[in-house]
């Protein structure tokens, strides 16, 4: 079995939020691949959502805890079914990869994500893979990015927002039918801009 996780804020407050990024990418996975029970169900304090795809078992989590706290429904479901660390991605939003682009990375810091410190410190390692996706940084200087990954994503932004999803998409499904390396060999392609480390 496959955890796919996406991070978020549970609740309509939250929907359309950069931060949601990771809850968005799950939905539009859900939408693209025509999956049946696309509803799921509450456990773990997680929306869970299970299907096969192609041959491949699959769950996706939604954590409702609130991002700090993403790992504690991650840490519960992972030893509840005794998945595999090697067979997790977690899906969410990057300030440190530019808007459009998509990073995976593997073996790293929380780079001052509070969902991926909550899921390191949840499950003990942070040998995880990450699927990031790239929201930028705020374009005023005095913006708290605090304040920016919860605002909601421009109008501009919207219009190009199902192509950002849909190369997640891509992403994830070369993780699972063609292993972790090749995905980051391809989408890892393109030179990171240079940004500090504050932020979520």
């Amino acid at each position: 079995m496959w955890l796919i996780v996406g991070l978020g804020n549970p609740g309509s407050k939250y929907l359309l939020t950069r931060h949601n990024s990771g809850f968005m990418a799950l939905d539009y996975l859900v939408k693209s691949i025509g999956v049946q029970n696309s509803d799921g169900k509450q456990e773990h304090k997680a929306q869970t959502i299970d299907f096969k795809w192609e041959d491949q078992p699959i769950k996706l989590i939604k954590p409702l805890t609130y991002m700090n706290k993403s790992g504690e429904s991650v840490g519960e479901i992972m030893r509840y079914y005794k998945v595999p660390l090697e067979n997790i991605i977690v899906v969410y939003d990057d300030l440190d990869t530019p808007y459009g682009q998509i990073r995976l990375k593997q073996k790293a810091g929380d780079g001052g994500h509070n969902g991926i410190k909550s899921l390191i410190e949840q499950l003990g390692t942070n040998e995880f893979l990450r699927v990031r996706i790239g929201i930028g940084r705020p374009t005023h200087p005095d913006m708290d990015p605090a304040d920016y990954v919860l605002q909601n994503f421009s109008k501009q932004e919207l219009t190009t927002l199902p192509d950002h999803l849909n190369t997640a998409l891509d992403a994830i499904e070369m993780v699972v039918f063609e292993g972790p390396l090749k995905a980051m060999n391809t989408f890892n392609t393109k030179p990171k801009e240079e940004g500090n480390k504050n932020g979520l």
